[in-house]
């Protein structure tokens, strides 16, 4: 019965013109800084993380799905957009979104989706702690595709400050459960109305500078206390996922729900026990730790559970819900850097076609399924070769031992590298050029936000940066 209905759906969205009823509801959660290795279905030493465990056998789990970048701006841009953070101008944390790429929320919202989005944005240029994102930012979401955003520029932890289209909120509470709570009103709402919705929850947690509640860390008492409350809300959010699948239930929309899980980079070496289960590196490298991430995807009306170790990356989000929904590839921009993943959705598919390229600061990644090129300066034209099957701790340079396939990526690496060039200068835009962008920056040093420094010089989440600066 259950193969004869996702038959069934598969074909209904398969049309560009399929009625509302039938589209997906869309949800994409992203956490901040949880390590690939740090999730009770990869036998993490000291933590559980039950929902995420239930969702991951009840959908696709990813055991090699990557973050286009090893931090987070360059990766939410990423999911945005289909494309490599260079080519958006995003190529650090803090930088702003160019406004002339096309985005997955305005693509949904042109189809009929209502579109919001949850938590953390880090897409406008302001760099520090979460603040409110002011109405006139011009690289607000709402400049971006979401008719309903409740957020914060960066980071942010219990009792957070945020923004509500421009309206500023002092919320009460653990901030998963704040942004998972906001987000079911709005999924009730919309389901209400009978409107498909993609609903956007990019979490604080578990980001510096750490802060779970008593309740969330004690089983943690034996580690340093920085370690105790980064797990305490990776507890925390696992705990706000399963109220979102709970509830989801409730109102009888999980089966016809994707919901696609991730982190947005690797996890961090200060954090006791390891974060990224044993792989090299962690946040800010191009190593297996900083890019790869745990990743989900559930959609229990078409999805036959599965574990995959087909390789895949934020930019393919994108495109794949363009596939799902069977809409023009023209709302991508090109040069698109994904791919649709809809093919693997309930089939077994072989090595992956199209190279996942990665490109940050003076670093570069081709990877053509196991074997990875990592170009260590693109400026000095030097790379390395690893072959992650045989050594998945990348310790074996095998650049010498294959010499032709080692020239051929490196060939790709810089003809892909070129595009990219290409990008940066605007050259995808109908302008030929990038519009004006804010340039990356301090909130403190912002004078827009100069009238709250006052006030929020008496909370603890600010004060300390605000005496700063920085």
């Amino acid at each position: 019965m259950k193969l004869i209905l996702s038959l069934l759906i598969l074909t209904l969205i398969s049309c560009q013109n399929i009625s509302q009823n039938h589209r997906p509801n869309i949800v994409l959660i992203m956490t901040d800084d949880q390590g690939w290795g740090q999730t009770g279905y990869y036998n993490h030493p000291v933590l559980e993380t039950p929902h995420l465990d239930v969702m991951a056998s009840n959908g696709i789990r990813f055991d090699r799905f990557y973050a286009a970048a090893p931090v987070c701006s360059p990766t939410r841009a990423s999911v945005l957009t289909g494309r490599s953070n260079n080519r958006t101008g995003v190529l650090q944390h803090g930088y702003a979104l160019n406004q002339q790429e096309k985005t997955l929320a305005e693509t949904l919202k042109n189809v009929g989706y209502s579109t919001a989005h949850f938590g953390k944005w880090h897409l406008n240029g302001l760099r520090g702690p979460g603040v409110p994102i002011l109405i006139e930012d011009t690289h607000s979401p709402g400049r971006f595709g979401f008719d309903h955003w409740l957020t914060v520029t960066n980071f942010f932890d219990i009792d957070p400050l945020m923004s509500e289209n421009g309206s500023f909120v002092d919320l009460k509470g653990n901030s998963s459960e704040i942004i998972v709570r906001e987000a079911l009103k709005y999924i009730e709402e919309k389901s209400k109305e009978n409107l498909p919705f993609f609903t956007v929850i990019w979490d604080g947690s578990p980001h510096d500078p750490f802060l779970a509640n008593d309740e969330d860390r004690k089983t943690f008492q034996h580690l340093d206390e920085s370690s105790q409350n980064h797990y305490g809300e990776l507890v925390a959010f696992d705990r706000s996922l399963g109220l979102l699948r709970k509830r989801l239930r409730e109102l009888d929309l999980a089966d016809n729900t994707l919901i696609w899980y991730c982190s947005d980079n690797g996890g961090l070496s200060k954090i006791k026990p390891n974060t990224v289960g044993g792989l090299r590196g962690s946040k800010g490298t191009v190593y297996e730790g900083g890019l790869r991430v745990p990743g989900i995807i559930e959609w229990p009306a078409v999805i036959e559970p599965k574990v995959s170790h087909y390789p895949a990356s934020t930019m393919d989000i994108f495109p794949t819900i363009v596939d799902i929904l069977g809409l023009s590839k023209d709302n991508l921009l090109n040069p698109i850097d994904g791919i649709s993943l809809r093919p693997m959705l309930n089939n077994e598919v072989g090595e992956r076609k199209k190279k996942i390229p990665f490109r940050y600061k003076d670093q570069g990644v081709l990877l053509d399924n196991n074997y990875k090129l990592i170009a260590t300066s693109v400026k000095e034209n030097e790379f390395v070769l690893y072959d992650l099957e045989n050594d998945p701790l990348e310790s074996q340079n095998i650049a010498k031992e294959k010499p032709v396939l080692f020239e051929q990526m490196k060939m790709e690496f810089t003809k892909w590298n070129r595009t990219v060039e290409s990008s940066m200068l605007g050259k995808d835009y109908p302008e030929g050029k990038v519009l004006e962008n804010p340039k990356s920056h301090f909130w403190m040093k912002d004078d827009r936000y100069q009238p709250f420094l006052e006030e929020w010089s008496k909370r603890p989440e600010y004060r300390d940066r605000i005496l700063r600066g920085k």
